[in-house]
């Protein structure tokens, strides 16, 4: 087990940050047994960090609670990313070949590189994704080892908005950033199936304020868009329609309707709220979210019969009785998302529909990381004539010296994880630094 590579991933959602902690056997076997969350209010808007210096804070509180569950510091993570303006952005990039020499896995990869690296008004490149090659102008599935007069790669570009990234590397902190994962690809790797993903296939992943919809075709990712709304606009919906309702009671009463979409539903009041009246306005804004959803198809110029099945995920998506809609209004097969099945959850209490994406992010960060490499430093205990001391987490010798009084003056160490998010938390950012409002990422 001590050869066992140890994961951390964390997602940052527009009311909460969940990080977890996944063990990579020598086999590949992968495995969750510690999952954290905290709480966020007003620190995200539409999947953009607004506030840096709460959410950093939060991050803090994370990865404390995870290192006191196992016997090490985390050093680094991988990070969803995911947001308002994230999107898909078709690429072609062409060269001519030497007919004598075969393409090979090289070729494939400077080609993508230099796709990748092609400037873009206002956005800022965070993947690329293959779509189709070309070998002398045919289509070639398998290009490497083929030879030709020329080759053509269609590729997606996944963008957005700089202060996307940005301001999600200001929130880490000190805390190293191994890579960032876009959610959505991540579950489409993880939950969709190979026949999905080949006969046609779309993913929407509901939050609190966006709605990201990724399409599949012939195995490869057609199309992404974020849609800036979630299942808060129901909720606010609520707030305004109803008379003296909060965002929590609205929440609530959202959440113990029995049918919150049946406008047949036998009207029972919740806490003072008619179910009924409740009941039209869910109904109302989840018409609206399922048409644009919907819409997708056509702005990925498809047919609605290239679309197969719709896989539902996202803390939204719990809505009672939303598969059924999403299927009734869109006449496609409508199925809810599941834990990857390549994932062991050993704590069942935090095997949670809405903790999906988390162990998606988990699932592609164990496909990519280097033989070898973890994201934890394993604590070393050596034997002293005064007892055990930890020989280099300073938290710890901390702790020691508050307890037992004040060490011995000792020579300066490389700061801890936490060392370094304190001298970070202790410059926090002006205002005049912040690089998007609510306007700008609106």
């Amino acid at each position: 087990m001590e050869n066992n590579q140890l994961i951390v991933a964390i997602e940052i959602g527009s009311t909460k940050i969940v990080g977890a902690i996944a063990e990579k056997s020598a086999s590949g076997y992968l495995s969750v047994n510690h999952l954290e969350e905290e709480k966020l209010t007003n620190c995200v808007r539409y999947g953009c960090v607004q506030n840096v210096e709460n959410t950093k804070s939060a991050i803090v509180r994370i990865v404390k609670k995870l290192e006191n569950k196992i016997d090490g510091d985390i050093t680094d993570v991988y990070v969803g990313i995911n947001g308002r303006s994230l999107h898909s952005v078709p690429t072609e990039i062409d060269r001519n070949l030497n007919i004598a020499e075969s393409i090979t896995k090289q070729n494939i990869e400077n080609l993508k590189n230099s796709a990748f690296k092609e400037p873009i008004t206002s956005y800022e490149p965070i993947d690329i994704v293959p779509q189709a090659y070309y070998v002398d102008n045919k289509e070639n599935p398998n290009p490497v080892g083929c030879c030709g007069s020329s080759i053509t790669i269609k590729f997606n570009r996944i963008v957005a908005k700089p202060t996307l990234k940005l301001n999600l590397e200001r929130a880490m902190g000190a805390l190293k950033v191994k890579k960032f994962l876009v959610t959505s690809l991540a579950m489409a790797e993880s939950i969709l199936t190979e026949e999905e993903r080949t006969l046609g296939c779309m993913l929407v992943d509901m939050g609190a304020e966006t709605t990201t919809v990724t399409i599949y075709k012939n195995g490869a990712m057609s199309y992404m868009a974020t849609l800036p709304m979630g299942g808060r606009n129901l909720t606010r919906d609520l707030v305004n329609g109803l008379q003296n309702t909060t965002e929590e009671k609205a929440e609530m009463v959202k959440k113990n309707i029995a049918e919150p979409l049946n406008i047949e539903a036998v009207d029972l009041p919740i806490d003072g709220i008619s179910s009924k009246a409740a009941i039209n306005y869910i109904i109302s804004r989840t018409s609206e979210i399922i048409t644009n959803v919907n819409k997708q198809i056509e702005y990925a110029h498809l047919q609605p019969s290239d679309v197969k099945t719709i896989v539902l995920v996202g803390g939204a998506a719990k809505l009672k009785g939303l598969r059924a809609e999403f299927k009734e209004k869109t006449k496609i097969e409508t199925r809810m998302g599941a834990t990857p099945a390549a994932i062991n959850i050993l704590n069942h209490e935090i095997n949670k529909f809405e903790h999906i994406e988390l162990f998606a992010l988990l699932d592609k960060a164990a496909s990519i990381i280097a033989d070898g490499a973890t994201c934890v430093r394993r604590h070393n205990y050596a034997p002293q004539e005064d007892g055990p001391t930890i020989t280099h987490d300073d938290s710890s010798a901390k702790r020691m010296e508050d307890s037992h009084g004040k060490a011995e003056e000792k020579k300066p160490k490389k700061k801890s994880f936490f060392g370094r998010f304190k001298s970070t938390l202790e410059n926090l950012m002006t205002e005049e630094d912040r690089l998007l409002s609510d306007d700008d990422e609106n």
